[in-house]
């Protein structure tokens, strides 16, 4: 047995590794360099030098590769033929429409000086595709004047002097003053504000201007303030969620919520408090509320709520409210409509918050007023135009005819389509135009064609109706359609404006690179961001891939449905 031994140390047998070929090394490699690009910062650079993984790839017959090469030359070689790719499209492309992102701050007024964030700008071609432009980074407050110089140094960086080749610009923010002086200053531009974050304003609208939830808001804030910063409540409330939930937690409460930079805080104190209601309505017959309510007048206020029906009724209105609106907007985010959507979904939001308000019994009025109002300072008049012109929404009549949807739009709409077109065309085009319209109305779409632009089928992957033929509604103006001349011109550059500008997400990690490197003036550290921000962009734009790496390892570490009765627990007991 020694002897075997000895012969084993003296002559150890290892099991082989695999021997590639130079190509298939090479292509080994260059699919490793398209993951660790195409991660943008979610795979850290540093890491393939882990000795884990070096031993990982000498398993697979890999040779060690630098982190300095994947930062180095091989970057370069990746983005210079993206980027030449990308170039060669738009160039082909007749005209497009600019799409940026990020000038807005998520925290909220009070966070922007400190706020650090990328600025996206994409082209969106009129065959429903999506390209990459460059990224801007910038930190705290933006003036609306940068915002605008940016925006036509796109522009004029991708058109030269023919500026009429961009249609027009969606943005998350500046639509009152940078994007409405590049319109009033190139007629034919239709420079859009995004509707991703028109509904997520709305939300704001609710708890600064809706009675129902500036109601809610308080209660819920007296709730919260005396359960959690009384210490015998508390104890007792976390004891009662202990024994309904087997975990315990705090209930989140907004710092503040007067100027509305807080409604998601505001949110999630709704769903610890509508979450915790057996917890609440069991701490009620707790001693330590008893003793606490002879010391303390809040305490049967508190009481009051808890028992009282209709302050449940108001909270689950209100959740419902919020819940109703952000699943449009996740919708929107990841479907990107286009302009001639955006009246239908306005539409649906009202006939959705209408019943909503029927279900609870709450006083629809105040929300009404509140939708309107938003909805005034997003619409276009493009929005009807797209929308009329588009054969996608022709309605079919009594007698077989397809028509343009005109009596969906009320009269000022109606006139809105008019001066939009007239604007559009030329001064002698202006008239021959307007009798193109009026044939358009009147005769409509040859059934055939209306009924294939309309045709949807199943998707097999998510189970939603898709259409067939997405890029028809442009084909049909571009060929059966082609005796409208002027009007056709107007139609194509119009149905395949976006109406939302969301695009890439730049994870934290790499944001936090990103500001150091501009932090620290580093010329060579912004070009790497910047060709990793584009490799990184441009694939998920491929792939139509509008989620986070953070938002997708939040969703993977929180419960899965059915497996936690309480969401966001904050604190589990040993």
């Amino acid at each position: 047995m020694l002897e075997d031994s000895v012969k084993k140390l003296k002559s150890p047998k290892t099991s082989p590794c695999p021997t590639l070929s130079k190509a298939q090394i090479d292509c080994a490699l260059d699919c490793l360099a398209d993951w660790v690009y195409e991660s943008c910062g979610s795979v850290s650079l540093s890491s393939l030098e882990h000795p884990k993984f070096k031993n990982f790839l000498g398993q697979l017959g890999l040779p060690f590769v630098a982190r300095r090469e994947f930062a180095g030359a091989r970057l370069d070689v990746k983005f210079q033929g993206a980027r030449a790719d990308s170039e060669a499209r738009i160039r082909d492309a007749l005209f497009f429409q600019v799409s940026t992102d990020g000038w807005k701050c998520i925290g909220g007024v009070h966070d922007e000086v400190e706020a650090d964030r990328l600025v996206n700008l994409t082209v969106n071609l009129p065959n429903g595709s999506s390209l990459y432009r460059r990224a801007v980074f910038v930190s705290g407050s933006v003036p609306s004047s940068y915002a605008e110089e940016v925006l036509w140094e796109t522009i004029t960086g991708i058109t030269g002097n023919n500026f009429q080749r961009c249609v027009g610009i969606v943005s998350d923010k500046f639509k009152a003053k940078a994007l409405r002086n590049l319109e009033n200053q190139n007629q034919w531009m239709i420079n859009l504000s995004c509707q991703f974050q028109g509904f997520s304003s709305l939300l704001k609208d609710f708890c600064k201007d809706v009675p129902l939830f500036r109601t809610v808001i308080d209660n819920c804030l007296k709730i919260a303030s005396f359960v959690n910063n009384h210490v015998r409540v508390r104890k007792g409330f976390q004891k009662c969620q202990l024994q309904e939930y087997g975990h315990y937690w705090l209930i989140r409460a907004p710092p503040r919520i007067h100027d509305g930079s807080n409604v998601g805080h505001v949110f999630l104190m709704f769903e610890d408090i509508f979450n915790s209601l057996r917890a609440l309505q069991l701490v009620l017959r707790e001693e330590s509320f008893k003793k606490a309510s002879t010391e303390d007048a809040a305490a049967s206020e508190v009481a009051d709520m808890v028992l009282d029906t209709g302050f449940w009724n108001g909270l689950e209105a209100a959740r419902s409210l919020v819940k109703l609106v952000r699943d449009m907007a996740k919708e929107m985010e990841s479907e990107r409509p286009l302009i001639g959507q955006c009246l239908p979904l306005w539409d649906e939001l009202r006939l959705k918050i209408k019943d909503c308000c029927l279900k609870y019994q709450v006083p629809e009025a105040p929300l009404e007023k509140a939708v309107e109002r938003r909805f005034r300072k997003n619409y276009h008049p493009a929005w009807a135009a797209a929308f009329i012109l588009n054969p996608l929404y022709m309605i079919r009549d009594i007698s077989g005819k397809y028509l343009p949807p005109f009596k969906c739009l009320t009269p000022e709409q109606e006139k809105d389509v008019d001066k939009l077109i007239t604007r559009l065309v030329t001064r002698e085009e202006a008239h021959i135009a307007l009798m193109e319209l009026m044939k358009w109305r009147t005769e409509g779409l040859d059934p055939v064609y209306a009924q294939a632009v309309q045709m949807k089928e199943r998707d097999s992957v998510t189970g939603k109706m898709r259409l067939v033929n997405p890029q028809s509604s442009r084909l049909v103006w571009e060929t059966y359609l082609s005796e409208f001349k002027s009007l056709g011109r107007v139609a194509v550059r119009l149905i395949f404006l976006h109406a939302t500008s969301c695009g890439f997400k730049c994870n934290w990690s790499f944001l936090k690179w990103v500001s150091s490197s501009a932090r620290g003036y580093s010329r060579v550290g912004l070009d790497r961001a910047q060709k990793l921000v584009f490799l990184a962009a441009q694939a998920k734009l491929e792939r139509r891939d509008f989620s986070s790496e953070d938002e997708l390892d939040a969703e993977l570490f929180s419960p899965a449905k059915g497996e936690d009765d309480v969401p966001n627990a904050m604190e589990i007991p040993p």
